[in-house]
């Protein structure tokens, strides 16, 4: 009988993987070899597979490869563990291997490998993180000949691609049901696990024999750390001290005041997250919520100064969003309606409503508080009696799922994928906890978009599904991220254009 993944994941993170960290790794500096990086966040296991956090991306795209990876530059998806690949037709994708790449046990990448790992995660019982997305629009993965493989498609899938590049790493066959595995994570990446502590640390070595061939090839630095480190004050005085060597996600003020402090340098760069504030227009929440009516939420679009937010709080390379995607996204091209800051507009449009006074109601957040207070100012200003319920993320994403909030103000980043599918398809797809449009054929162009091959065709259709979110006014979309990163001199680090860290680029200064 085959044990579900979760049974064993606590026995590998409660023994297997808290080995003490060697006198080598101790400080972050440039003579040990050691790149050490704060992450605000804990994880609870290194394994992509049974993770959605972003510190889980980031970890990832050192400890392991898929069959194709997000090209820095170009934000292109291309072979990686892949040698090549053939649309055979619209459902048939054939898959060539390379014949050079190594797991970390020394094993070789076989065809059977990769049918192991896809077979798993379209198993239910295996409960992975991106099972559910995979099992929509794959059927079945067979070996044609040793080094080729063969995926049959569901329906045809233009993201296949992606999927494979950002959620499935490939694992060596027969992992998840080897009870006696005693080793840290298997992977094919250039840097293989050394110790992971739970909540604590994530201690990595460059692999040596990880094949020449990768664009991730040859990383500089040898020695890699993930330290938790959930305050920031705390990050700020690591890095003063030399604890540290690079800070992830500052908050602009932050970026600020300690940029200008000695042997600190502060980097700029964009993020294809986007802010958001949606609005329960189908009534989930109450089936009397005001924005039930369309002017309601044209006024709630207009009331919010989008514009001051991002240049005053969020900054940097930030920039408003007019529709629900993120500007460098393939297909985020609508031509709808346009808010602009209007709050005589607001008003009007409040009392033509039936709201001449205005009324009550929470606007939910987890994130950027000070942003949310922001919103709440402005939509005070209109006549509305706003109260800022701030929460932890696990509350919100309960109360979100249940559908009872009438409105509320959060981000997606899409996993770094430039294309309108990672957001249009996650926020307005039928049956999606994040969906509260109530929109029937706006689910039906989004799923459309997604199943369609043609770029032409899939253009015209996200320009559809944008320009409805737009005119109904389900959203009201606020602005793109900036990341701002402080690091030692030592270091040099190639800014992303996704906002997601490639750490395999980063190298020491001469």
């Amino acid at each position: 009988m085959k044990t579900r993944y979760p049974d064993r994941l606590g026995r590998r993170l409660t023994g297997l993987f808290l080995a003490c960290v060697l006198p080598l790794y101790a400080c972050a500096d440039q003579e040990t070899d050691t790149l050490v990086v704060a992450f605000s966040k804990p994880l609870t296991t290194v394994d992509r597979l049974y993770s959605i956090q972003r510190e889980g991306l980031i970890l990832s795209r050192l400890t392991d490869d898929g069959l194709f990876f997000v090209d820095p530059k170009t934000l292109e998806f291309e072979p990686l563990a892949a040698a090549s690949y053939e649309w055979v037709t619209d459902t048939q994708l054939d898959i060539t291997l390379r014949d050079d790449v190594i797991f970390h046990d020394g094993s070789r990448l076989t065809a059977e490998d990769v049918v192991y790992t896809f077979e798993w995660v379209l198993d239910e019982d295996s409960d992975t993180s991106r099972g559910p997305v995979i099992q929509r629009w794959l059927d079945s993965v067979e070996t044609l000949a040793p080094g080729r493989v063969r995926f049959n498609l569901k329906l045809p899938y233009p993201m296949a691609l992606r999927d494979m590049a950002v959620s499935i790493p490939l694992r060596k066959k027969g992992t998840y049901e080897d009870e006696t595995a005693d080793a840290p994570l298997n992977g094919i990446g250039p840097y293989k696990v050394v110790s992971f502590s739970a909540g604590r640390e994530i201690v990595l070595q460059r692999f040596e024999d990880y094949y020449e061939g990768s664009p991730k090839a040859g990383p500089a630095i040898e020695h890699m750390k993930f330290r938790v480190i959930p305050d920031q004050g705390t990050q700020q005085a690591e890095l003063l001290s030399g604890g540290i060597d690079l800070m992830l996600d500052v908050p602009p003020d932050v970026a600020d005041n300690v940029s200008h402090l000695p042997n600190v340098e502060r980097l700029e760069g964009n993020d294809i997250r986007i802010g958001y504030v949606t609005l329960d227009a189908a009534a989930n929440s109450d089936p009397d919520t005001p924005f039930k009516h369309l002017k309601v939420r044209q006024a709630i679009n207009h009331a919010i100064n989008r514009e001051e937010i991002t240049r005053y709080l969020v900054r940097g390379s930030a920039e408003v969003v007019d529709f629900a995607c993120h500007p460098r996204q393939f297909g985020c091209d609508g031509n709808g309606p346009r808010y602009r800051f209007d709050p005589v507009k607001a008003k009007q449009l409040l009392a033509e409503a039936g709201y001449p006074n205005g009324f009550s109601f929470d606007l939910w957040a987890y994130r950027e508080k000070i942003i949310a207070e922001a919103i709440v100012n402005d939509l005070k200003a209109v006549g509305l009696d706003v109260q800022l319920r701030y929460v932890k993320l696990n509350v919100f994403s309960k109360v979100r799922n249940d559908k009872d909030m009438e409105a509320f103000f959060a981000s997606y980043g899409s996993g770094g994928t430039a294309d309108a599918s990672a957001s249009t398809g996650v926020h307005f797809a039928r049956n999606s906890a994040r969906n509260y449009s109530g929109d029937e054929a706006l689910a039906d162009t989004v799923l459309a978009a997604e199943r369609t091959i043609d770029p032409g065709e899939r253009q015209a259709l996200y320009r559809q599904a944008l320009n409805r979110i737009a005119e109904q006014a389900y959203w009201v979309p606020m602005f793109s991220y900036s990341q701002n990163y402080l690091l030692s001199p030592e270091l040099e680090f190639p800014v992303p254009k996704d906002g997601v860290p490639r750490f395999w680029q980063a190298s020491w200064r001469q």
